[in-house]
């Protein structure tokens, strides 16, 4: 629905290739989800790299182009080179690459062993954007909204943080994860690309850009609950997968709202704006609220879950670095909608471009994914009661 409204406002001759390249991500997408084993999983992960890759240096400029050879050069690099030997590591010791309750390499790899196997995992997954692996997301924002809204708010990232995900529960389990010297060094790594992120985020005046650093701070989230050798670090990073995919695509779609309707790309710019739009920027602050843990949103739960599984495992600095990046999210989100809606001085007011204002049919989709935000306030218990059996956990 947002595609379709932004593309036909912005005049796009390239509708077709576009929805081409669209459908094959979302078909890579399904592939991940539904792989019954690691291998299976390398493919159809693969698939959505090329196929998202046209979406990416869709606008064909000099700047589309760079971030494109960025994009596919890291993505397809550190998953050929790291993730796939990892994946023949696992076929060597264990036979087989079959996602197994408890761990498929559980006894079967000592620590050292499964030190190395996951840390390939965890860089040849560079769509989790770990730093230092992390510097195709901020490029891959010259790509237009809808690209930024689904691939890289959702599908690309998400893939990344999933494989993370099974690969802990279901490749090498918790009770191998404690036992390995890399998850601690791994854990200090994604603790430090969470608060860099957030920090660096409050320095980008554009949105897009300050989404994007926002984006990389909470898959580091994520990864750290896979990276926590308690079930409940798994569950609590599979329900942050859910609430931060609804939260970030909504802001994503507010900024693309926005452009087409004004042309304004700079968080600066946009004081007062909300008169203008104030349904985008109620949306807008919805999402922020997700995105930082308040509630009524479905983010407050996946945050409370990971934090108190990091206090639960003994990882006090992760969890820590959480409630930093939280504190440091609600700085440089909630201003953006708070400044748009409260009135302006006069002495303020700026002269800005007019538009026929965001066609409806692009307002709705972000309604809609904002009342998913909120539903899943109430629905985070139930989702973390279907992903507990995954290794044991209480929800």
């Amino acid at each position: 629905m947002f595609s379709i409204g932004y593309l036909r406002a912005k005049g796009d001759g390239r509708q077709t290739r576009f929805y081409m390249c669209f459908a094959l991500s979302m078909f890579g997408v399904m592939g991940v989800a539904m792989a019954g084993n690691l291998f299976t999983l390398f493919v159809f992960y693969e698939v959505i790299t090329l196929a998202s890759y046209p979406l990416v240096t869709h606008a064909g400029d000099a700047a589309a182009r760079r971030a494109g050879r960025i994009y596919l050069g890291l993505l397809m690099g550190s998953s050929v080179m790291l993730l796939l030997p990892a994946i023949v590591g696992v076929w060597f010791i264990a036979g087989s690459t079959d996602f197994t309750q408890g761990g498929l390499l559980a006894g079967k790899a000592d620590g050292m062993t499964a030190s190395l196997l996951l840390a390939m995992i965890v860089f040849g997954a560079a769509k989790a954007a770990l730093m230092p692996l992390h510097v195709w997301l901020p490029a891959a924002m010259v790509a237009p909204a809808p690209v930024s809204a689904l691939l890289h708010a959702v599908a690309v990232v998400k893939a990344g943080v999933f494989t993370l995900l099974k690969a802990s529960a279901y490749i090498f389990g918790p009770e191998l994860i404690a036992t390995a010297p890399a998850a601690q060094w791994l854990l200090w790594i994604a603790s430090a690309s969470i608060v860099i992120a957030s920090l660096v985020a409050l320095t980008r005046d554009d949105l897009k850009a300050r989404l994007a650093w926002s984006t990389v701070a909470q898959l580091s989230t994520i990864t750290s609950g896979a990276l926590i050798a308690v079930g409940a670090g798994v569950v609590g990073g599979g329900l942050h997968m859910l609430t931060h995919a609804f939260g970030k695509i909504t802001l994503f779609m507010c900024a693309g709202a926005i452009y087409v309707a004004t042309g304004l790309t700079k968080v600066s710019e946009m004081r007062g704006l909300g008169r203008e739009a104030p349904l985008v920027f109620a949306c807008f602050l919805a999402a922020s609220l997700s995105v930082i843990g308040l509630p009524p949103f479905g983010g407050m739960w996946s945050k409370f879950l990971l934090i108190t599984a990091a206090f639960g495992a003994g990882q006090a600095w992760t969890a820590w670095a959480m409630i930093v990046s939280s504190t440091l999210s609600v700085v440089y989100l909630l201003p953006v909608a708070i400044h748009a809606l409260a009135p302006t001085p006069r002495s303020e007011a700026v002269t800005r471009p007019t538009g026929s204002g965001s066609p409806g049919i692009m307002v709705a989709a972000l309604v809609l994914t904002t009342i998913g935000s909120l539903g899943l306030f109430f629905l985070a218990d139930a989702v973390a009661t279907f992903l507990a059996p995954v290794t044991g956990a209480a929800p």
